[in-house]
């Protein structure tokens, strides 16, 4: 809960030292547009990202499986879309990182590879041949008939 505390300090503070930065570097004019160019960049990335994931879901769950990972996409998507609206040049570099598909794959693979999901941990049993699955899940269950 710390690291939320820090960084809803420390993330505006360094908005604003960008946003000085770059202003008295380029001005006033040209920085609050470029602030502009990139919400308006985000907002078509996110409406083409969000379409693309959407029909994605949609033909998962007509093939009978469960669009898990296009639900954390979309989570992602959502994240970055309020990102890239929130003026400043570090969320918005966050934000179109969590919109661009192959960051966003780079980010949820490191995400999944390393995730911890309650007392379950999922972790890879190290390399094994190609073709070869050996995920092992550690966990306790309860058997309720």
């Amino acid at each position: 809960m710390r690291i939320f505390t820090l960084l809803f300090i420390a993330v505006p503070i360094l908005e604003m030292w960008l946003l000085i930065k770059v202003g008295s570097l380029i001005g006033a004019l040209p920085t609050i547009g470029l602030v502009f160019l990139t919400a308006m960049l985000g907002l078509a990335l996110l409406r083409q990202q969000g379409i693309q994931t959407l029909f994605r879901a949609q033909q998962r769950m007509q093939h009978g499986e469960l669009p898990a990972s296009e639900m954390v996409e979309g989570i992602f998507l959502a994240v970055g879309g309020a990102l890239l609206l929130t003026p400043g040049f570090f969320t918005d570099a966050v934000g179109f990182c969590c919109l661009l598909p192959g960051v966003r794959q780079v980010i949820l693979g490191w995400a999944l590879k390393n995730a911890v999901f309650g007392k379950v941990n999922v972790r890879s049993d190290g390399p094994h041949r190609a073709g070869e699955s050996h995920t092992t899940i550690d966990g306790d269950y309860k058997r309720e008939d």
